[in-house]
């Protein structure tokens, strides 16, 4: 995806027009993801559709100039995907996206060999759901593991593809999507715990205690559930135990991508601690912290030298 960011001091209201600052540059969010993992340090492969356009020929300029080796697929029908995105002087940040090219990525444009000798493969919500399907599946068998990042959260989800994943990581959003949608969660959101705030929703699941919050990402049926919390840091939930941990306190300068420096930071993480899940996501809030105090998404993200500083910084002021 081609980002289209605009900086202005706030959201502009409907009908209003406000000044602002234009910064285009390189973005989606598995090319973001992929960018993460491979400056955190990952040999990472990324596979993804553009069209013939500039934006496209951007995508590989960037992919070459960190040293990301790229899968580009080609398609001369549709255009490259592009997000409109309007950052205010708080970091935050409201997005359109147009896909484009990223949903005619079909199964045939995925070569089989790379998923078959992955340590770890991540898909998102941007592509075909037949496709993520696909790839999850070849990846499981050839004994990957498997994490899915269901942003964007589509009307068209596809509960099935959590039956393939290892590791789900949604932010709140999606999460109170994910246990609406799925069966296993419906009597688990009739009982009091969760009915004493209303309809479950975002004011719901913050409220809610750890354990609560536990039974919940357990219904999901995925062996490890990490729900991202922004500025709160994440929730990990697996079979038999849940942590919650504290983001890093920075000054944010834009919050686009966090998600996405997170998911590549613990894809890169598992690769480096050898799976161990916990140690990957303490390593993905590092590298998520320091994206958020960068302006961008692909090129926000953090090198090794500057995760590695960043932490040993931390844990010196921690004493």
């Amino acid at each position: 995806m081609q980002d289209l960011p605009f900086y202005t001091r706030k959201f502009p209201k409907p009908g209003e027009t406000v000044m602002g600052d234009f910064r285009p540059g390189p973005g989606g969010k598995g090319f973001n993801q992929a960018a993460a993992a491979a400056r955190a340090g990952a040999a990472t492969l990324f596979i993804g559709a553009i069209g013939r356009d500039a934006f496209g020929a951007g995508a590989r300029k960037f992919a070459s100039q960190i040293g990301l080796s790229a899968h580009f697929v080609e398609k001369p029908k549709h255009a490259t995907g592009a997000a409109l995105i309007t950052v205010n002087d708080d970091g935050e940040n409201q997005i359109v996206i147009a896909p484009g090219a990223n949903l005619a990525l079909h199964k045939q444009d995925v070569p089989p060999a790379p998923l078959q000798a992955a340590q770890v493969v991540v898909c998102q919500g941007e592509s075909d759901y037949r496709t993520v399907a696909h790839v999850l599946k070849t990846a499981r068998k050839a004994g990957a593991m498997t994490v899915f990042n269901p942003a964007p959260m589509r009307p068209d989800f596809e509960p099935g593809l959590l039956k393939l994943t290892d590791v789900l990581v949604p932010n709140e959003t999606e999460f109170v999507s994910l246990v609406r949608l799925h069966p296993g969660c419906s009597a688990l959101l009739r009982t009091a715990a969760y009915r004493e705030h209303g309809e479950f929703g975002e004011a719901t699941l913050r409220a809610l205690r750890p354990e609560a919050l536990h039974k919940l990402c357990r219904c999901l049926q995925v062996p490890t559930v990490i729900i991202t919390l922004g500025a709160r840091g994440c929730f990990v939930s697996q079979a038999d135990a849940w942590l919650r941990m504290n983001a890093h306190p920075v000054e944010v300068v834009d919050s686009t991508g966090a998600g996405d420096a997170f998911v590549g930071g613990f894809a890169a993480g598992l690769v480096k601690f050898k799976r161990h899940v916990v140690e990957a996501a303490h390593f993905a809030n590092a590298v998520a912290a320091l994206a958020v105090m960068q302006p961008g998404t692909a090129d926000a993200m953090p090198n090794t030298r500057e995760i590695a500083r960043f932490q040993r910084e931390r844990a010196h002021a921690v004493r």
